[in-house]
């Protein structure tokens, strides 16, 4: 029984030693807020190489979830950040083996497999062309103009993230702990006060 025991402690003090795996090398590069008469826009590239793990399950008909978030904020000095506005966008990357094409869905909420609801399709030849859409986020509308306050600071958080909760429940399962399966990045920039021309 000891010696029971002792294999154990051995096993977890081992676990404990062993360094975590890194997550999917995620970084948001070149974004950029836009301040105009319509609102707030957000462009920005999110740069990440496809796991092979992903890409595999990709080519087999299993389908990613990617959702970028925004949510503007404005300083408060006596209280937390005032939350005024957040925006979703959910993408849904597929694979149609008998065309051999790549087909993404865009849509402000999540997309269910019961049905498509208000989304933007688009069909793409390669993987490389598809993966560029969902990474480059161009003039998306974060905020509306009246959100503004003209004489307050602001600032924007931005997220992007794979959602595995949408994946098939074996997936799901097999993908706790996988550092393949995390692809995840933040960043928040300062909104500044000169307006777009």
């Amino acid at each position: 029984m000891r010696w029971l025991a002792a294999c154990f402690l051995l096993g977890l003090a081992a676990l404990a030693a062993a360094p975590a795996a890194a997550d999917v090398a995620t970084d948001i590069t070149q974004m950029r807020l836009e301040r105009t008469e319509e609102g707030v826009f957000l462009s920005a590239n999110v740069r990440f190489e496809l796991p092979l793990v992903v890409e595999d399950a990709l080519l087999k008909g299993i389908s990613m979830y990617f959702v970028a978030e925004a949510e503007v904020f404005r300083d408060r000095w006596y209280w937390y950040d005032k939350k005024l506005a957040t925006t979703t966008r959910h993408m849904r990357l597929s694979y149609q083996p008998l065309t051999r094409r790549w087909r993404l869905h865009t849509s402000p909420s999540p997309i269910s497999n019961t049905g498509l609801g208000v989304t933007l399709g688009q069909n793409f030849e390669t993987l490389d062309e598809a993966m560029g859409a969902v990474q480059r986020i161009s003039r998306w509308k974060v905020a509306e103009a009246a959100d503004i306050e003209p004489d307050s600071r602001h600032n924007v958080d931005f997220r992007f993230r794979l959602d595995v909760t949408q994946l098939p429940r074996p997936f799901q399962i097999g993908a706790v702990g996988q550092p393949d399966w995390r692809i995840s990045a933040a960043r928040n920039q300062r909104l500044t006060v000169e307006s777009a021309p």
